[in-house]
């Protein structure tokens, strides 16, 4: 089954990339409907003496429909190290006003010199 998706890339000659340049995906549409991202951001769980903040977007979904969105990013380094926080949203909670939230939960992966993770949870922004 293919699912019709547009678009643009960007090429960029960002100075922190790893490579020469690099290019940006920006999905407009799903199968047909607009999509939107939701920021989200929070603090770990306090855990081997220390928590972490954490802050991202979620990966595009579309609008219009049940959904949930994938989500990705890095805690802040502390304590000499940083975990991942990655997972999917639970599907959209809607609002009076016709917008949406969606909440997330999850355990950040496992590092830091005493190996440990830490919980996180939280709503993302409407």
């Amino acid at each position: 089954m293919e699912i019709p998706v547009t678009g643009l890339i960007i090429d960029s000659d960002d100075p922190n990339s790893d490579s020469h340049h690099s290019h940006h995906l920006y999905i407009t549409t799903w199968n047909g409907q607009p999509v939107h991202t939701h920021h989200f951001s929070g603090l770990t769980s306090f855990d081997a003496g220390h928590r972490h903040q954490y802050a991202g977007i979620t990966a595009p979904a579309p609008t219009g429909v049940p959904h949930t969105h994938r989500y990705l990013t890095v805690t802040s380094f502390d304590d000499g190290h940083e975990h991942e926080v990655r997972g999917v949203t639970g599907p959209a909670i809607p609002l009076p006003d016709g917008r949406h939230y969606h909440t997330f939960r999850g355990v950040t992966t496992v590092n830091g010199s005493y190996p440990h993770s830490h919980r996180y949870s939280g709503n993302t922004s409407v």
